[in-house]
């Protein structure tokens, strides 16, 4: 059964970080859903499979032309774009920091760089690529602790900060977006604590049955997006399609 009903068919669908734990997960189950077209799958480096619906297009998500480029080469009436891309950890320059004294300039610029700025392009280069005679949308993978109303722990401050601007961005371009396609919707979305390479070395206090495979999520996040409609555009919703709030 197609999660995508709500889309127009055959729909074109963007994936960035398409070589990612969740991004990969995306692509795999959008090529098992009758209702999809075409998936262009954008990734810092080429895929390792093939598949007559399947493109994969290197793109270097720090160079603004880089992106321009694959967005040219994309063509209007695009129905969904997923940005997946996004850092925790990267060896041996990127640790989330559990202290203030913990913080590094540059470590702290390179995560935002990442998390937020490189979203904010791909937004500025896609969003006017949707589709406007019928429903389209454009969602970022966010995360819960970039909710400042939600954060009592602290700690993991370029994380939360990168995510909390992602958040911010995307309302901010929905607003734009309504005035020159009312019929699209931006949103981020939260996948729940996801068994990939970005939370392995978190996943120990994970409570049972809350460490959720990339196949469950990709579905259950296309499931969402299937279920949101234009008046939910700027908004920031949970795997369970719960909304979470800033």
């Amino acid at each position: 059964m197609s999660k995508l009903r709500s889309f127009s068919a055959p729909a074109h669908v963007i994936v960035a970080g398409a070589n990612g734990g969740i991004g990969s997960a995306f692509v795999d189950t959008l090529l098992d859903d009758p209702r999809v077209g075409y998936i262009t799958a954008l990734s810092r480096r080429p895929l390792d499979r093939q598949h007559e619906r399947l493109r994969s297009v290197t793109v270097d998500f720090a160079d603004e032309a880089s992106i321009a480029k694959a967005a040219a080469d994309c063509g209007d009436n695009i129905d969904l774009v997923i940005v997946a891309t996004g850092v925790l950890h990267r060896d041996p320059d990127i640790r989330p920091e559990k202290r203030l004294a913990d913080i590094d300039g540059q470590v702290m610029a390179e995560v935002l760089r990442i998390n937020t700025i490189g979203p904010a392009l791909l937004a500025k280069h896609f969003l006017p690529l949707l589709r406007r005679d019928a429903k389209s949308a454009f969602a970022a993978i966010s995360a819960r602790v970039g909710s400042i109303s939600d954060n009592w722990l602290g700690g993991w401050a370029s994380y939360r900060a990168s995510k909390a601007a992602l958040n911010m961005l995307m309302r901010t371009f929905s607003i734009e977006q309504s005035r020159t396609n009312p019929g699209s919707l931006v949103v981020t979305l939260h996948p729940g604590t996801t068994d990939t390479g970005l939370s392995k070395p978190f996943q120990r206090n994970v409570p049972e049955g809350k460490l959720f495979s990339p196949t469950f999520v990709a579905d259950k996040l296309l499931a969402v997006l299937d279920g949101l409609t234009s008046d939910d555009s700027g908004g920031f919703f949970a795997w369970d399609a719960s909304r979470i709030e800033y």
